[in-house]
């Protein structure tokens, strides 16, 4: 009955938790594509220019763009004293910034990635984090673009990126041309990416001067051309943004550029083509993006051209634009900075090339940029305002019809300011020649345009916040009403399931159903809706086990000293759930956690210290070394020395073990110790062994594919194939030991530790292997020390005791008799309040090892430059599974000693990770009220990524215990046969007097600590 409660439990977790995470999207990230708009465009005799070009630099940081650097090009010496001196990188874009346009930063949204900011810049929206999440490279949604409005595209560049403008366009009018993926190698010199986009661009104008239909087309007005250079962005993953080679990238783009510019005047020769340059995200000092860091989000921008407004330089000081001090060090202070969204972008090309505004568009044209007189600014922001008018009244309709009492946005609601009457004052002021006003009056209304937008999209925010609220909260009371009743009274419990009751919560559900029915809303409101109901009502039936349970687990706290240490515990518990949660923000409270952690054993007194000195000083040193790594910076740089000095250890554990394996089992286990027949030690002995040589061979493929890359000579094809074998070959190794292998809990750990090793070998740049050693050491040194707490407080206890008076412990052992036949049938013990405190050290582990060597809720502190030691051409799905499958090995690690654990201490394996999964879900709560979709990038992209971790623990515990029993399938845990035997023969006294303490069978006295 217990398991399946377990696997009810665990299915309803699954289910639950997965259908919940979407919640921030149904709230928070509403997507804001909308389709049924007109188009709109600027009506005038003549547009700004014929055609555009649109220069798109992948991965360029806007700092980078206009900064001087020594000379970083190949041929020069860099010793020497000409290339030392600082010049600018991009000449030719400079010289368009000084002298004939204008320039600022486009600041992009999170995620930075290539495919939501190739959206903002064309398309001129910001595409939910929902829809980024089902496709990277075709369109989840159908929207409009600059591209689809032009009369014809031409583009150039990454099989990434080309494909969604086109496929998502009227057919034939975007032309992609694109390179194989296989082109895209990391571990050469991504320069020829940009040369392939420029050669491509020159061959077409080459090939229209011998034909005639060519040349017809490419002389059209209204024409588009894109050229996508992905070689910064890759140049910046494989040497860092401020490196030589990404540097030198720079030159090369601008040289490129400036050829490009010069084709298209030279072919049209009418003066009459806008260009734009500008780049979809930036790049961090590690050589990721992803993230909201101002190094990503900031990108550079220059337009000039046809159109164009040219630059307003200051003769006295510095102009505007420069306040925040970022382009201090440009040596453009003197010419004005217009920073601009990077979706506004999109209506800037749309106006010059006399395009529609793309009617997903909420871009607001940058009247800075413009090259023409205040009447037509006024009249072109006016057209701007009306589109984005247009999706609001497109999306207010569709939530009238579906409403029960809609309530209309307060900025555009009544009859004064209502939407045609600000247009009719607008229209008003432009004839009668106000421009000025005009202006001002149309940037008010967009901006209320936009906040109708947004309060359209919040407008159900109120009502499913509170489902999901009631939802999470519902689970953690339910889940630990379910670990009481299955774990604590062991399902001698009874439900109270009324008809009234029904009724109640029947009415309740149906009442939710009818409004969601009624407003049409998506079926996933319905699944909000359910979950609440379900688990109050499971509640209300369960009170009684609640009750019951409470008696029991707190039956022992009868004076007011035991009150008040029962009261401080769960303080101390609360308090260290809500570190773990600003652990998130500040990883340095690990480091103070695992400070404060090294005096845990002392709190046992010194007879404890005593019979367990050598243990207490492991897991001392072992959280000293633990504490280190938190106060080390997330973002790493490739180390090759650290790299070597993590796998020494390793392999130094491994020849250790080999060479006293017998004297450390028969010390760690001399109660049960049963020595293996020589031939099956000789075949174990001898598989140890060739796993502590992978991790030898491990760290030569290692040292020569960092040199290999380094010296950007490619990665050999022997280093890579003997690479893939190594890590494969100590994953599938264990396996070889088959159904002879020694079942001791401590060999088993050894054999998963050099299973794992030269994967934290292969897979990292820089201390993590450092990580991996102190992390096995501190969690094994854990997993005994509690086994050794609870085999003393056993002990302790089961002494009796002078009577003094009445039993305080009488409701205890009133149980504790009830069961103690059970119990001495060898089933599992029931839960204590002592087992919540495991419960909680475990989730301590669990974040650890997400934190301790990067900060998971940034994506981009986890660095590529590892895989492609393994896969040198990018490939974002088999790069990022080799990334988890690092970032997962602790938590295999953790996972085993969890369930060895479990076994020694005699509970069921899935009570205290049912434990964890209940009391996880506390962190879930205050992150889903931290999720923020507006504000700074970084603090939108952050809280995102800590509710998906947060929300996820639960399926990942889950996870944990699945594999938690296949790891530690037919292992001996500690002294599990001894802890049966005092099982059986304890006596009803000693057993009560247990079960008062631990809710659980008694240790005998005469029982043997682990050494």
């Amino acid at each position: 009955m217990a398991q399946l409660g377990r696997f009810r439990f665990l299915s309803i977790a699954l289910i639950f938790h997965l259908l919940y995470i979407y919640s921030i999207f149904s709230i928070y990230f509403v997507s804001p594509i909308v389709h049924g708009m007109r188009e709109h465009h600027v009506d005038a005799q003549e547009a700004p220019s014929k055609r555009l070009v649109l220069f798109v630099g992948d991965g360029l940081r806007a700092d980078k763009a206009f900064q001087s650097f020594p000379d970083p090009s190949p041929s020069n010496e860099p010793s020497s004293a000409a290339a030392k001196v600082p010049r600018p990188l991009a000449p030719f874009l400079r010289s368009r910034v000084l002298e004939h346009g204008t320039f600022g930063v486009s600041h992009t949204r999170v995620p930075t990635e290539s495919r939501p900011g190739h959206v903002a810049l064309i398309a001129g929206l910001y595409e939910d984090v929902s829809a980024v999440m089902t496709g990277w490279k075709l369109n989840p949604v159908n929207f409009d673009s600059v591209f689809n409005r032009s009369r014809h595209t031409w583009s150039w560049g990454s099989p990434d990126i080309l494909p969604m403008f086109e496929q998502g366009a009227v057919p034939g009018r975007v032309d992609a041309y694109t390179y194989d993926a296989e082109f895209e190698d990391f571990s050469r010199d991504a320069l020829e990416l940009d040369v392939w986009v420029f050669d491509r661009v020159k061959e077409l104008f080459r090939d229209a001067k011998t034909n005639a239909t060519l040349d017809a087309e490419l002389r059209n007005e209204k024409n588009v051309f894109f050229l996508h250079l992905l070689g910064l962005d890759t140049t910046g993953h494989s040497h860092r943004p401020y490196s030589r080679q990404y540097l030198h990238n720079i030159k090369v783009v601008d040289q490129g550029v400036q050829e490009i510019t010069e084709l298209i005047e030279d072919f049209y020769a009418d003066g009459k083509t806008s260009f734009v340059f500008t780049a979809d995200h930036g790049m961090s000092d590690w050589g990721s993006h992803g993230d909201g860091h101002p190094d990503n989000t900031r990108t550079p921008l220059v337009v000039w051209g046809s159109g164009v407004a040219t630059p307003r330089v200051s003769s006295n000081g510095s102009a505007k634009g420069h306040e925040d001090g970022f382009s201090a060090d440009w040596g453009l202070d003197h010419v004005q900075r217009h920073d601009v969204a990077q979706a506004d972008v999109a209506a800037l090309m749309a106006y010059l090339a006399g395009l529609a505004f793309p009617t997903n568009s909420v871009g607001e044209l940058p009247l800075a940029y413009l090259d023409t007189d205040l009447e037509s600014k006024s009249k072109a922001l006016f057209v701007n305002a009306k589109e984005i008018l247009e999706m609001y009244h497109v999306k207010e309709e569709q939530k009238k019809s579906t409403e029960l009492r809609y309530r209309p946005f307060a900025g555009l609601g009544d009859e004064a300011h209502s939407v045609d009457h600000r247009i009719a004052h607008i229209q008003e002021l432009i004839g009668q020649g106000h421009a000025e006003e005009a202006i001002q009056q149309s940037n008010e209304l967009i901006q209320l345009g936009l906040q109708g937008l947004r309060y359209l999209q919040t407008y159900d925010w109120l009502f499913l916040r509170t489902l999901v609220t009631a939802g999470y909260i519902g689970w953690i009371v339910y889940a630990i009403t379910t670990v009481i009743d299955l774990h604590v009274l062991r399902g001698d419990s009874d439900t109270l399931r009324t008809v009234p009751s029904m009724v109640v919560f029947s009415s309740i559900l149906v009442s939710l159903y009818s409004v969601l029915f009624v407003q049409q809303s998506p079926w996933i409101y319905y699944v909000y809706a359910f979950f609440p109901v379900m688990f109050w009502e499971e509640i209300w039936a369960s009170r009684p086990a609640l009750v019951k349970g409470s008696k029991i687990l707190f039956g022992h706290t009868s004076s007011n000293g035991d009150i008040i240490r029962v009261v401080l515990a769960s303080c101390g518990f609360v308090g260290l759930l809500e570190a773990l949660v600003q652990s998130y923000f500040q990883r340095e409270i690990f480091t103070v956690c695992y400070l404060l952690g090294t005096a845990w054993p002392a709190f046992y007194g010194k007879e404890f210290l005593k019979q367990n000195l050598l243990l207490s000083l492991t897991w001392v040193i072992s959280c000293m070394l633990m504490s280190v790594f938190t106060l080390l910076p997330a973002n790493k740089v490739e180390d090759l020395n650290l790299i070597l000095l993590g796998g020494g250890l390793m392999f130094a554990v491994g020849v250790s073990y080999l060479l006293f394996e017998k004297s450390i089992l028969v010390e760690s286990d001399a109660a049960t110790g049963k020595p293996a027949s020589p031939g099956l030690d000789n075949k174990s002995r001898a598989i140890l062994g060739f796993q502590v040589g992978l991790i030898a061979l491990a760290m030569i493929v290692t040292k020569s594919s960092v040199w290999h890359l380094q010296a950007n000579e490619g990665l050999p094809t022997g280093t890579q194939y003997v690479g893939w074998l190594t890590m494969v070959a100590s994953l599938v190794m264990p396996l070889a030991h088959g159904q002879h292998t020694n079942k001791h809990y401590m060999h088993r750990l050894v054999v998963m530790f050099l299973q794992f090793a030269p994967c934290f070998i292969i897979l990292t740049i820089s201390y993590e292997g450092l990580f991996y050693f102190a992390f096995c050491l501190c969690v094994f040194s854990w997993t005994r020390l509690e086994h050794q707490v609870y085999t003393y407080t056993s002990q302790t206890q089961a002494k009796p005791a002078p009577a003094k008076g009445k039993n305080p412990l009488a409701p205890a052992i009133s149980s504790a008799k009830e069961r103690l036949a059970s119990i001495a049938n060898g089933d599992y013990r029931a839960l204590t309040l002592a087992d919540a405190r495991i419960s909680l050290f475990f989730l301590f582990f669990l974040q650890s090892g997400f934190f301790s060597t990067g900060n998971i809720a940034s994506i981009s502190s986890f660095s590529l430059d590892a895989v492609k030691r393994l896969i040198p051409v990018f490939d974002p799905f088999s790069q990022g599974a080799l990334l988890i499958l690092k970032i997962l090995i602790p938590f295999a690690i953790i996972s085993a000693n969890f369930g060895i654990l479990n076994k020694g201490l005699g509970v069921a394996p899935s009570a205290l990770f049912m434990v964890v999964m209940a009391v996880g879900d506390v962190m879930t709560l205050n992150f889903f009220y931290m999720v923020r979709d507006e504000g700074s990038w970084l603090e939108i992209g952050t809280t995102i990524s800590h509710f998906f971790i947060a929300s996820l623990l639960g399926i990942f515990v889950a996870g944990l215990e699945l594999a938690s029993g296949l790891l530690t399938g037919g292992m001996d845990p500690e002294d599990s046969k001894d802890s049966k035997d005092s099982k059986v023969a304890a006596s009803p006294k000693t057993g009560a007097l247990h079960q008062a303490r631990h809710n659980g069978a008694t240790k005998g006295p005469t029982q043997q600590p682990v050494k």
